[in-house]
């Protein structure tokens, strides 16, 4: 029988890419890169390349690992830390 789990709370470090931010965005990302010469920004995972489009946000999560997240999930599930 499936149990319940409850998310820890983590902090992230996370850029919005906009499109005119992609210097911020290669060096906060050491997993992110143009591939093949293409206008696509790429981020390495475990679960294969990723495509980042603009309005998304790059997060570094748990033990440095870059993924991309779509503006409506993160405004959902992440809010500022001060």
């Amino acid at each position: 029988m499936p149990k319940f789990y409850k998310k820890k709370p983590v902090v992230i470090q996370a850029l919005e890419y906009t499109g005119e931010n992609l210097k911020e965005i290669l060096n906060f990302c050491d997993r992110c890169f143009f591939k093949n010469g293409s206008k696509k920004l790429i981020i390495v995972t475990l679960e294969g390349d990723i495509t980042v489009s603009k309005g998304d946000y790059v997060i570094k999560g748990i033990a440095n690992k870059f993924y991309p997240c779509k503006p409506d999930i993160f405004k959902l599930t992440y809010e500022t830390v001060i």
